[in-house]
């Protein structure tokens, strides 16, 4: 059995020594081979980990039989993170045991823990989902205006983009292609000039 042991510390002071030690332990009890996967200095927010990431390649590569780590913690970011990356583990036939909390998804008892860390998850996502919902009605009943400010153009700025092409003239004005929001008409006849598919704005900048 290959082993990959997992282990993280948040600051490149702290040392991620004791939970190698029991890491170690745990995989030689079993007679497992194992190869150690170790992020120093990397907060657990982060998306981007360079062992964790290599981990990974290595599950899909089927270079990893299980993964182990000290706790559920030192692996995923957040409880979506965490159950994305154990579905994904389970998917590609790989292991996972976590010793802080005695989760083995091999066994009955550690898949069903599974079942209630996505349960959970997706109680969490809800609730995030509520309060933006929550806060997007309380800026409505203040008149806040939503979403981002429109950006005007003068005259004189579509005069130097006349006879572009509708991409063209969005890169030259820095502002978003009218093709792609919708508003630009299907039907060539339907093709206005180009300053009818940009906001305007009066007078000189």
């Amino acid at each position: 059995m290959k082993a990959a042991i997992y282990a993280r510390v948040s600051t490149l002071d702290q040392e991620p020594e004791n939970q190698l030690q029991e890491l170690r332990r745990y995989v030689e009890a079993r007679g497992w081979t194992a190869q150690e996967f170790v992020d120093h200095g990397v907060s657990g927010t982060k998306d981007r980990r360079p062992a964790l990431d290599r981990l990974i390649r290595d599950a899909k590569r089927r270079k990893v039989d299980t993964v182990v780590v000290w706790r559920l913690d030192r692996l995923g970011r957040s409880l979506k993170h965490l159950v994305t990356l154990l579905d994904e583990l389970q998917a590609l036939g790989v292991g996972f045991v976590s010793l802080g909390e005695g989760i083995d998804l091999q066994t009955p008892s550690g898949r069903l823990q599974l079942h209630i860390l996505a349960a959970l998850a997706e109680f969490e996502r809800a609730r995030i989902v509520e309060r933006v919902q929550a806060g997007l009605q309380r800026a409505k009943r203040q008149g806040r205006t939503l979403g981002r400010p429109r950006r005007g153009i003068s005259p004189r700025q579509l005069a130097q983009v006349e006879g572009l092409s509708t991409r063209e003239a969005a890169k030259v004005l820095r502002v978003p292609d009218p093709r792609s929001n919708g508003i630009w008409p299907k039907n060539p006849s339907d093709r206005r000039a180009i300053p009818a598919h940009f906001p305007q704005q009066n007078g000189p900048l």
